[in-house]
């Protein structure tokens, strides 16, 4: 499911050429903010964290 919906939101970017420049301007400016950047790797990676430490903790 999740590559069909990929599939089509670059369908939908590859159709639509000014969306496809929107969404890169809006890639870029939260890139430029470091603390977004970390907010959302930090957000990525707290499953994977917290079944670790549980497992060290049984």
């Amino acid at each position: 499911m999740r590559w069909l919906l990929l599939g089509a939101l670059l369908g939908l970017l590859l159709a639509f050429p000014p969306l496809l420049m929107g969404v890169g301007a809006l890639v870029a400016a939260v890139a430029s903010k470091p603390l977004a950047v970390t907010f959302a790797l930090g957000l990525a990676a707290r499953p994977y964290l917290a079944r670790r430490a549980r497992r060290w903790t049984s």
